[in-house]
């Protein structure tokens, strides 16, 4: 401990000298956050996954990055574009293959335009600076994606933030500041809890607001074809825009904005990130058109991952770890405090289970947590595994005294993976 002491000493003084205070004080924030205090180990840099162990961190939920179609789609493309011009997405229109994608993507989603971006980040930041100003307040769950956020930001507005999944939280803020953006997870990225879409359509509509649903994390595993949990809900002409990271489902690097002709054709030729960055390169839209394909015939994946998630969290409940609020393929164990969960990281990885290790700025100071990303092709016996490896841990990292678990007793019972209603899936 006293040799950490001396490092850290070192460290500011040899700062002090070399940089400016205001860049000093946010990297020494930095060191200071990023490593345990008592040990310096870094929160994110672990161990490395050998061969045989268990990794859970993947976002390709269908397990589609290796499948032929996709594969053979990129590398024939790449073989043919010798001289493929590299240039701002917002010069790509008529019979380029963005503008194939994108009106196939459309089709899919049972909307008028979409609009492909360089990912889901650019997307979400794109087109929150497109559509609000300085003077319209802008409404966000409060575990929203940090690029939600970022696009209020970028936008110059202010962020009302309100209780997660709360319509009734929402609606007390509209009415205290009035019309403005409505900014939701249909599925949320560290917790897996489900959105109710409808009140917040309710709430939209009944206001006079405009509603973004980013479907990350539904595009591709929601839907009789995979088409996210708006359109599998009926909602497709009641949400003004959508939105999706690529490089969950997909299994590529890009984004989608989904909306109407009129609003898609503004966004793109309004937002930054549309207008100052490289277009998305051609191979990588060929995977994407074949990744659509496979993802519209996959219900025996999308069943596959079901089964997996709920498994997972059905022994991780029975162990004691409350993942009561997870509804999909994403569940969380939450120590809290960072250090907490170093520990819990290294206990798990020392006998070869990995999750992702999570802390601020993508959670709340205190709120750290390793989160399990299930997906298809995962066998029931690595599953088996996990959940002996968590058992085993459980007194180990102290458990019983975390927060969430302690307050477990007063969660709801476990629920199960989200299934379209039968009536909507047709």
């Amino acid at each position: 401990m006293i040799r950490i002491e001396k490092i850290w000493r070192d460290v500011l003084m040899q700062t002090k000298a070399t940089e400016p205070s205001f860049l000093s004080g946010r990297v020494n924030a930095y060191y200071q956050r990023s490593k345990d205090p008592r040990t310096g180990e870094h929160f994110i840099e672990g161990l490395s996954p050998a061969e045989g162990d268990i990794q859970l961190v993947s976002n390709d939920y269908l397990s589609i990055a290796g499948h032929p179609d996709v594969r053979g789609a990129r590398i024939a493309a790449l073989e043919q574009s010798e001289n493929e011009m590299l240039r701002s997405g917002v010069f790509r229109f008529g019979e380029d293959s963005q503008c194939v994608f994108e009106e196939q993507m459309a089709d899919w989603l049972s909307a008028e335009s979409t609009l492909l971006s360089q990912s889901g980040w650019s997307a979400n930041v794109g087109l929150i600076q497109s559509i609000a100003t300085p003077e319209v307040p802008v409404y966000l769950d409060m575990f929203a994606h940090m690029s939600l956020w970022e696009g209020a930001k970028s936008a110059g507005a202010t962020p009302r933030p309100f209780r997660h999944n709360n319509p009734g939280s929402l609606e007390k803020l509209v009415q205290k500041h009035g019309q403005g953006v409505i900014l939701v997870d249909s599925i949320y990225s560290t917790s897996g809890t489900i959105c109710p879409l409808n009140d917040m359509v309710d709430i939209a509509e009944r206001y006079g607001c405009i509603l973004v649903v980013d479907e990350s994390h539904s595009l591709g595993v929601v839907g009789e074809r995979g088409e996210g949990m708006v359109s599998d809900l009926g909602l497709a002409d009641r949400v003004a825009f959508r939105t999706a990271s690529l490089s969950k489902a997909f299994a590529g690097r890009g984004g989608i904005i989904v909306g109407s002709k009129r609003h898609v054709e503004y966004v793109k030729y309004e937002s930054f990130p549309s207008i100052f960055s490289s277009g998305v390169h051609d191979y990588d839209i060929a995977g994407f058109i074949a990744a659509m394909e496979v993802i519209k015939k996959g219900n025996a994946r999308r069943e596959k991952l079901r089964d997996n998630s709920d498994f997972l969290r059905q022994q991780l409940d029975k162990i004691g770890f409350d993942v009561s609020a997870s509804q999909a393929q994403i569940m969380s164990l939450v120590p809290g405090p960072e250090c907490e969960t170093i520990r819990l990281r290294n206990a798990l990885e020392s006998r070869g289970v990995f999750g992702s290790p999570f802390c601020a700025p993508a959670t709340p100071k205190n709120r750290s947590l390793v989160r399990f990303s299930v997906n298809a092709s995962v066998t029931r016996a690595s599953l088996e595994k996990v959940a002996e490896v968590c058992a085993e841990v459980r007194d180990v990292v102290q458990a019983d005294q975390w927060l969430s678990t302690t307050k477990k007793s007063r969660t709801r019972p476990q629920p199960k993976f989200y299934v379209p209603e039968p009536s909507l899936a047709m």
